[in-house]
């Protein structure tokens, strides 16, 4: 199924999927490896190609990434940046419907039908700046084109980084047996058909709040 979205479209309405995910629906290891191939024609550092894709579909694997989720997910909330905005930022009128999306997943992430963990090559922990920005500039645009196919096939995901936290991806890699001082995860996400199609442009910050010319 493709939803022949034009490049906008599918660029501003690519959204971080959660409370909309499928959960009941089966996902094609076809369809997710036709994304995959998309997203290997991302740029990436020195033609290097350094990036592996582990995709979980074990149900006993996927509860025990969920829970380390779960697990790192209680001490995140009470620090997430979100508490910092401010009434008038278009970020603190979001965080309710946000902090209600990201508590579902925690409840559910054990039922998508499929997880991704996507790796770099290399140990970024504490890396110098331009290893380190060479090496993720190599996974996120491929991570982002894939979740970009998902979207054009009416399917979706988000980026989480929370299973990370706290030796998170030492456990992730044990279960999975990544070879955890060798890459880098750098992130898990969610696979599923989406309900609904009709995903639009977020409420994002004016431009001018962001933007700098020749100087900050």
């Amino acid at each position: 199924m493709h939803l022949d979205l034009s490049a906008d479209d599918v660029l501003t309405t690519t959204r971080s999927v959660r409370k909309r995910l499928d959960l009941e629906r089966p996902v094609e290891r076809s369809v997710v490896e036709e994304c995959l191939d998309i997203a290997l024609q991302a740029p990436t550092g020195s033609n290097r190609q350094g990036w592996q894709f582990v995709i979980v579909e074990d149900a006993a694997k996927k509860q025990a990434l969920a829970d380390i989720y779960a697990r790192n997910f209680q001490k995140y909330a009470g620090m997430a940046a979100s508490n910092e905005y401010q009434p008038g930022d278009p970020r603190y009128d979001q965080k309710g419907r946000v902090t209600s999306s990201a508590e579902h997943l925690v409840e559910n992430f054990h039922r998508v039908p499929m997880m991704m963990i996507p790796c770099i090559t290399g140990q970024l922990d504490r890396a110098p700046a331009f290893q380190a920005a060479s090496a993720w500039g190599s996974i996120l645009p491929a991570v982002w084109s894939f979740m970009l196919a998902l979207r054009e096939r009416a399917m979706g995901s988000a980026w989480t980084t929370i299973h990370l936290m706290d030796g998170g991806d030492a456990e992730a890699a044990e279960i999975l047996g990544i070879p955890h001082d060798q890459v880098t995860q750098a992130g898990l996400f969610p696979i599923a058909y989406t309900i609904g199609t009709d995903f639009k442009p977020a409420d994002r910050l004016p431009l001018d709040t962001v933007l700098h010319w020749d100087e900050w």
